[in-house]
């Protein structure tokens, strides 16, 4: 396992440095640029073009790109992720600030998916072929290919503005009054986790039926085991190691997919940080977004290689 542990990291770098060059290159050459969004109109002004040209001068914006990166690369490797243009704190603390909300919301909709989700493939994947089957698949088709935006604004109209049962936008820390953020959570996990659940639903019910058509379930049911046992110790587990990947996967959508979600409820998480950066040009708070997003996805592949070999005793990672 900790041989384990270093091959990730080691792959982690590379994966670091292609994600930040690409993201450091294309903000960088989008239209407007932290000055234009200090000085507005202004920055068109003749009269201020020596302020703007000294401003971009003091954030190293006049130096070239390649540049600016290695410099940028050699702060983050001092642990330095800079300061925020438009507040002036460090990056760290602004992210340290919004991330628990997004690590909320992401594991909701995790949790959604899986829990609604898993159920929903076994029952379907052991009735195949039955009215119940059809009506799962139809339901997980659909389930992808909505629009997380369109459901969410769907969510708000019934929910918000018809019934007037849940809070129309927002965010209340857990700590401060769980009640209130519970609420405020249920249509942002719905948006997010419907998606979650079509996918577990589909992905897992094509390999329940593939697993389920194999010897060893055969020899399982051979030897008299209860016929919950089956299903759970031998055909799920085994189904499940696949479906791993697929969630291992999803985390890195999720961490950088909630900008949509958050903004359409007003839940002010990392989505909601990144959509306000990119809009005033917020170099440092970009890069340092997407640092923390390769970081969790290189955390979600090693816990998904941990278990896999959970799942799979016959998976070793010791050679």
């Amino acid at each position: 396992m900790p041989r384990l542990i270093v091959q990730r990291f080691l792959q982690f770098i590379p994966v670091l440095l292609v994600s930040t060059m690409l993201v450091f290159t294309v903000v960088r050459l989008a239209p407007g640029d932290p000055a234009t969004a200090q000085f507005g109109p202004r920055a068109s002004d003749a009269r201020y073009a020596d302020a703007v040209r000294l401003y971009r001068e003091q954030l190293g914006l006049s130096k070239p790109i390649y540049i600016q990166y290695l410099l940028w690369l050699k702060q983050v490797a001092r642990g330095n992720f800079g300061d925020s243009i438009r507040s002036n704190q460090p990056v760290l603390f602004v992210i340290a600030q919004k991330l628990p909300a997004t690590l909320e919301l992401a594991f909701a909709g995790i949790l959604f998916g899986l829990v609604l989700g898993i159920p929903l493939a076994i029952v379907a994947a052991l009735r195949r072929g039955s009215i119940f089957d059809t009506i799962a698949t139809v339901l997980s088709v659909i389930g992808l290919a909505i629009p997380g935006f369109w459901l969410g604004m769907l969510l708000l109209y019934v929910f918000a503005l018809t019934l007037h049962v849940l809070p129309a936008s927002g965010f209340t820390p857990l700590t401060q009054d769980p009640g209130r953020n519970l609420r405020q959570l249920i249509m942002p996990m719905i948006t997010l986790g419907v998606y979650e659940l079509a996918l577990v639903t589909r992905f897992l019910r094509a390999e329940m039926i593939e697993v389920m058509g194999n010897d060893y379930i055969r020899s399982a049911r051979a030897k008299g085991l209860a016929e919950r046992t089956v299903i759970v110790r031998h055909a799920l587990k085994n189904a499940m190691i696949p479906l791993v990947t697929v969630i291992a996967l999803e985390v890195g959508y999720l961490l950088g997919g909630v900008v949509v979600v958050e903004q359409v409820f007003g839940w002010s998480g990392i989505g909601w940080l990144v959509f306000q950066a990119i809009s005033n040009r917020d170099y440092p708070i970009i890069q340092g977004v997407v640092v923390m997003i390769a970081v969790g996805y290189s955390f979600a592949n090693l816990f998904a290689d941990i278990l896999y070999a959970w799942l799979d005793p016959r998976i070793s990672y010791q050679n």
